[in-house]
This record gives structure tokens, sequence and C-alpha cells, in this order.
């Protein structure tokens, strides 16, 4: 996997506390130019290795929750399966694995009425599917957007999280009722591109500036979107992505939850309605630091009764986006299906 140096992270560093930021401030933290900044941000967009896009709230990328699928393939079928999976419209994450699961997908259907159609005819027909699992997501302790690459000094977090504070939720639950054609096409707009500015959105929509600046600002205070880098793990130095499906006492799956998602490695941590409680999607930078997670962190938690671990050898497809060997593929699958839902 192609390496990044050491001002590439910081970049990438940067851009995860203040998705949104202009180059401007972004240099003034890094202490570059603007226009190198600038140069840095097309070429590993163009390299397509990273993209800020919008992470969409549930409420608004389909109807209901998400569901984790965990599938045995036929031997030597799991990389046929996962493409397969990644093919269909209701996917927003693929991966090959190992261990006692051969792949996992993540699916949420535009449409409520589809659920049935595809945990239990779509997906078990795939040819080489030997047998599948869902459970389905009741609620996320963490998601990706969350995670942040350790580099940057204190005060160069303070100064990018002053000006991100501006786009963050204002604390609300979402909600996706009352969502008009505007907030609608701007949800696609920002989906695609997390870093679209309001001349833009005014631009593409045929809207006043002074609208195109309300809904966009009324979208991400409410949370509907989060601007976020999509980035591979790897590219970051974290050799090591595993998912942790753990078994939890009722009792304790919120704090369980809650825990693992202050834990340095969490990108993502859900609690489920399945054998699995709790799932930790987290990242690693070698298999030393992952034992002592599981050895340590993971042994002191009260409640645990078991778990089970599948690492990660390729993913194929990351909120929606499709890879191909560790880049953004060059051709577009539906990112979102905010007309749909």
């Amino acid at each position: 996997m192609t390496a990044l140096d050491e001002d590439d992270l910081d970049l990438v560093a940067a851009l995860q506390h203040a998705p949104r930021a202009p180059l401007s401030l972004l240099a003034d933290v890094l202490g570059v130019s603007a226009s190198t900044a600038g140069r840095r941000l097309a070429r590993l967009e163009s390299d397509r290795l990273l993209r800020v896009i919008g992470q969409l709230d549930w409420s608004v990328s389909g109807e209901g929750n998400p569901w984790h699928v965990w599938v045995t393939a036929e031997p030597c079928r799991a990389p046929e399966v996962a493409r397969r999976l990644a093919d269909l419209p209701e996917t927003s994450h693929v991966w090959v694995t190992a261990g006692q699961w051969d792949v996992y997908c993540s699916v949420q259907p535009a449409r409520r009425d589809r659920t049935t159609e595809l945990l239990t005819r779509s997906i078990p027909a795939i040819p080489g599917v030997r047998s599948a699992r869902s459970e389905l997501i009741l609620s996320a302790a963490t998601k990706s957007d969350s995670w942040r690459l350790p580099r940057l000094a204190p005060d160069q977090v303070r100064h990018l999280s002053r000006h991100a504070s501006q786009d963050e939720p204002m604390g609300t639950p979402p909600h996706h009722s009352g969502i008009t054609d505007d907030e609608q096409r701007t949800l696609r707009l920002l989906a695609a591109d997390g870093r679209m500015t309001t001349a833009q959105v005014s631009r593409e929509l045929g809207i006043g500036q002074s609208t195109a600046y309300r809904t966009t600002q009324s979208l991400l205070q409410r949370g509907l979107v989060r601007p976020r880098v999509e980035i591979e793990p790897g590219l970051l130095g974290y050799a090591l992505e595993v998912a942790i499906t753990l078994t939890v006492s009722p009792s304790a799956m919120r704090e369980v939850a809650r825990t693992l998602a202050q834990h340095p490695s969490a990108r993502y941590v859900t609690t489920t309605a399945g054998i699995s409680c709790v799932v930790h999607h987290g990242v690693f930078t070698d298999e030393d630091s992952f034992a002592e997670f599981l050895t340590r962190d993971l042994a002191d938690l009260p409640g645990v009764t078991s778990f089970d671990v599948s690492v990660v050898l390729d993913a194929l497809r990351r909120h929606w986006l499709d890879r191909e060997d560790g880049r953004l593929a060059t051709h577009d699958k539906p990112e979102n299906r905010t007309e749909e839902a």
C-alpha cells in the first residue's frame, strides 16, 4: 500500500479535526503555505487515497437502522461473494475477513419493506454463500467520523476545533421528517463532497447563497450529515483492522459499549439485537498492540462473557464507496439514497 509521508499524515490529521476548514486555516495550523496544503490535498485526492465525504445519519440513508451481516462462504469463494455483496445498493460496507466468518457486510435498505427480501433471500441466494447471520444494530456508541489520528499538538487541535464547532450538531437528536427539496438535494451534494462550500452549493442547485448557507448549516447542526475523511487505515500506519463481536450480559451492554468507544482503537462501536451484543471495530498498529488490547483492556471489562475476532483482509466498500487495491474506486456507486429515503 502506498506510504504517506509525515506532512501528508499531518494534513490528514488536521482534516479529521476540521474536514471543512479552508486551506488557509489548514496551512496556518500546519505551518505551511496555502498553496502547499492545496497541492498536497489535490494529490491525495487525484491518487484516490483520500476523499472528504459527508457521513449521513441513518435516518436519511435508509428506513430503519442498519444490520450487521456475517457470511460463511464456500471454500475459495469469499472474494467472489464479497464482490457480489458490494454490487448490492443496500450495502454500505463489505470486507473479506479471516476468523469464524469469511465476509462481513453492513446493509441498510432504502425501504423497510425490502429488509425481509434482502436478508432472507437476496444475500443467502448469492452464489458461494453457505450461511449468513444478521443482527440489527440498535445504536452506535461511536462512529468512524469521530476517530482521530493522534499527531497534532493540543494548540493545533484547539485552533481547528474552534472552526469545526460551527458545523457540529447542536445536541438535538437528528430527524428526517420535514426535510425540504433543497435540503435533500444539498444532502446529496455534501455526501459526495463534504468540503463543498456554500457558494458551490448555491451554483449547483441554482439557489441564493443565503439560502444555501442556511440549508447547509441546518443539515450540519441537526447532525443529518457529518463531514469526515475517508482513507484506508493502512495508509495511516494501522496495519491490523478487526471486528470483535462480544457477548455481554444485558445489564452491562451500555457500559461496555461506552467504555470501548473511548478506546483509541475504536472506529465503530455498536450495540446489537443478537448473539454479539456489542461489536467493536478497531484499528491497531500491529499484533502486539492488539494483544495488549485483548489481554488487558478487554479482559478488564465486567459483563463480557465471550468474544470472537474477525480480521479484515480486504475492504471492498466503506461508507457506500468502493475500493480497488486500497484506493477509492474510479467508478461511482450510490453513496446515499436520500432521494429514496
